[in-house]
This record gives structure tokens, sequence and C-alpha cells, in this order.
């Protein structure tokens, strides 16, 4: 059976992404709706809150699959909200590549929420820049995985 989203990784989300019930285009340029749901969104569409609830348990479901492929060693409800509201926002390629996939895949459970950290940048205008809101986002995903 397949395990349910953590409520604090739900609501992690929702804070962070803000909900939009009319299409915009984020930084990257990607028409965007709901609480940053991208899949299939054309500009001028409008959706309700219940759709946006739908599209953000959908995409922290698949989100959580990544983390559940990529993962080898046991995670609480919690260290795995984390994880999905991580690939949520950057994708299951980050993880995949990351030092805090090998750290945690070695058991190295504190090392691993270290890495949450590093995550912080964005490129702007072809500039590394570090951005308070991924600051933010990222210190509330250790927190949420540090949690027992």
């Amino acid at each position: 059976m397949p395990r349910d989203i953590h409520p604090d990784a739900l609501a992690l989300v929702r804070h962070f992404e803000g909900l939009y019930l009319k299409a915009y285009l984020c930084p990257a340029g990607v028409p965007t709706i709901g609480y940053g749901h991208t899949a299939g969104v054309r500009m001028g569409q409008t959706i309700n809150g219940l759709q946006a609830e739908v599209f953000l348990r959908a995409d922290m479901a698949e989100a959580a699959r990544d983390v559940d492929r990529l993962v080898k060693v046991p995670l609480t409800d919690r260290q795995r909200g984390a994880l999905a509201s991580f690939v949520f926002n950057l994708g299951a390629g980050a993880l995949q590549t990351s030092t805090l996939l090998r750290l945690l895949n070695q058991g190295d459970y504190a090392g691993a929420a270290g890495q949450f950290g590093r995550w912080v940048f964005a490129t702007v205008n072809g500039e590394k820049v570090q951005l308070p809101g991924l600051v933010k986002r990222r210190a509330a995903e250790k927190a949420l995985f540090e949690t027992a």
C-alpha cells in the first residue's frame, strides 16, 4: 500500500509555493498554477482551491515515488516528506546526483541533513545567487527531516 505524504510536508510546500488560482510564469519562464504545479499548465488557465490541492497531492506523490526509488535506507514519514518537498522543488535529478543522497544511503542521516543548506542558489541573469526564499525552504525541509 502506498504511503501517504506527511501533512507537515504538504503544509511546507503550500507555504513556500503559495497558492495561485490563475496561471503565471515562474522565474524560469514555465507556466505554473496552484501550489507550483507545472504539468500541462497553459497561460490564462484558472483553477479553484480544490483542484490546486489535487494537483499538489499528485505532484508530491510523484516526488515521493522518486524518493522511494532513490533512497535505500529506511525513512520516517517526515524524512520522506522533507525529501519529497526537495524533489518537488528541484527535481529528482538534483537528489539523484547529490551528496545528500550519497550520505543518506550510507546511513549518515545527520550528514545528509547537513546538506539541505547547500541547495539555496539559483541562476539569475547568468549569475549564481543565493535566494532568501530557498534558504528558508531548505531550513524548513532540514527541520522536518530531523523531526522524529
